[in-house]
């Protein structure tokens, strides 16, 4: 029953988004819904490495940023931008074979500097071989619709959403939070950590990737390192965190909270909201751990006890 409560929330929540432009026809409303559809995503597929396994990576940027790079590259070049992004998804996946296994020989603060030191190559050695901005063609220009790219948002959104949601409800997701919670345990009970980490760092990346592949045919001209900056991962990281890390609602709540509030302070204190996210985010982490999702549980269950002992209460 709660199953099926649940779907038809979320059925009807894709519904209402999907008819969004029909009611929002201002294009600064689009872009910013289109921006909080991104950050859902990069979130989300975030959450699978970070929340999951506990893997609490800072080079997430570096496979949106490949996707954006390929994506771009190859829709100017002619390509369907759908198989642009496509294969940037696969160039993110092969970039994370190949540091996945030596990034998880580090454990703990080591593996989240060496993942924020790769992440950092990759923005230098981009900056310095692409240097020059990257426009879009005439005719591209031409036929821009920011409906399209509305679509193409939440359609990544929701993939990423369902993937999150369905490895949470399998024994793939359990294994993954197995050794989230105490590594040489699970192994001790027969679940292969490195397995399971390196499914999650594949998954994230290639979700990265797809979302990097929609910022690329969305932005109309940007410098080819933005999209490697770690700011996409320290945003995406405090979004997490903020909403619940290891849950499904935790990313979105975050990413809804983040991009709004980030919006009402750059129209405020714009010089200021790096500073009051950061604060935040200490705050948070500080004093509610489990982030908004972990404050509606402890809120829940005591709603919960109160009406367990009121019951016991009556029966007497």
């Amino acid at each position: 029953m709660k199953k099926n409560t649940t779907l038809l929330i979320a059925l009807l929540i894709t519904a209402a988004l999907a008819l969004v432009p029909l009611f929002i026809k201002k294009d600064n409303l689009l872009t910013y819904l289109c921006m909080i559809l991104l950050f859902i995503s990069l979130a989300s597929s975030w959450n699978i490495l970070g929340g999951y396994t506990g893997q609490v990576s800072l080079g997430h940027s570096a496979f949106f940023g490949l996707g954006a790079l390929a994506t771009r590259l190859l829709w100017f070049a002619g390509w369907n931008v759908i198989l642009g992004m496509l294969v940037g998804g696969v160039i993110a996946i092969v970039f994370a074979l190949l540091i996945g296994s030596p990034a998880f020989k580090l454990r703990g603060a080591y593996f989240t500097i060496g993942t924020l030191a790769l992440g950092q190559i990759l923005y230098a050695t981009v900056g310095n071989l692409l240097p020059q901005i990257s426009s879009m063609p005439v005719q591209d220009l031409q036929s821009y619709t920011l409906v399209t790219r509305y679509y193409l948002f939440l359609a990544i959104a929701l993939i990423t959403v369902l993937v999150a949601y369905l490895i949470a409800n399998s024994r793939l997701g359990l294994g993954m939070m197995a050794v989230r919670e105490q590594e040489d345990a699970a192994e001790s009970l027969g679940v292969n950590a490195f397995r399971h980490k390196l499914i999650a760092l594949l998954v994230s990346a290639f979700l990265a990737g797809l979302a990097g592949g929609a910022f690329a045919f969305f932005q109309i001209g940007y410098y080819p390192q933005y999209p490697f900056s770690p700011v996409w991962t320290l945003d995406s990281t405090m979004m997490a965190y903020v909403g619940g890390t290891g849950t499904i609602l935790g990313p979105i709540i975050g990413a809804v909270f983040f991009v709004v509030l980030k919006e009402v302070l750059s129209l405020n204190l714009a010089e200021f909201h790096p500073t009051v996210f950061g604060i935040l985010f200490i705050l948070v982490v500080l004093f509610l751990p489990g982030g908004f999702m972990g404050l509606w549980s402890r809120i829940r269950d005591q709603i919960r006890k109160k009406r367990e002992r009121a019951a016991e209460f009556s029966n007497t």
